[in-house]
């Protein structure tokens, strides 16, 4: 069973870029990794995600620059299953449509994140729950994931 996708993808919610340069896509990478820091820097995101973990949750989501912030979930998870994708050379495009369910999630959260009693909290788990049953479902559709006869 080749798990590098799987690899991949979790290099890329640690730091998205890393995944691309896993899959030695080194310029990709560089790109997705100063996009990334420009629209976390941008948007406050560490900040945000800093102040909520402290406890200060609604000086988090008021942390939040709004005017960069709705981008960030959107990329996240792009970033994400490119590097998953892109790691298998039989890689399921349908893996994609959960990985967009994800995003959009992440989007309206990151939208709704005042009513959210933990929202950068909430946010993250709202879209890396759907990305690791997404990279799930490649690995079920590529048929890599097998019952073991009893």
């Amino acid at each position: 069973m080749c798990l590098v996708n799987i690899i991949a993808a979790l290099f890329s919610i640690l730091m998205p870029g890393t995944g691309q340069m896993f899959n030695k896509q080194f310029i990709k990478g560089v790109t997705f990794m100063f996009i990334e820091h420009w629209d976390n820097v941008s948007g406050h995101i560490n900040q945000a995600i800093y102040l909520d973990l402290i406890g200060f949750h609604k000086k988090s989501w008021e942390a939040i620059d709004y005017t960069y912030a709705p981008f960030y979930p959107g990329f996240y998870v792009y970033v994400v299953w490119d590097a998953a994708y892109r790691a298998s050379s039989q890689g399921s495009k349908l893996s994609a449509i959960i990985f967009v369910i994800a995003g959009f999630l992440g989007e309206f959260a990151t939208l709704y994140a005042e009513f959210l009693p933990f929202p950068a909290l909430t946010i993250g788990l709202i879209m890396i729950i759907p990305m690791l049953i997404g990279l799930l479902f490649s690995r079920l559709a590529k048929g890599d994931i097998k019952e073991k006869s009893v």
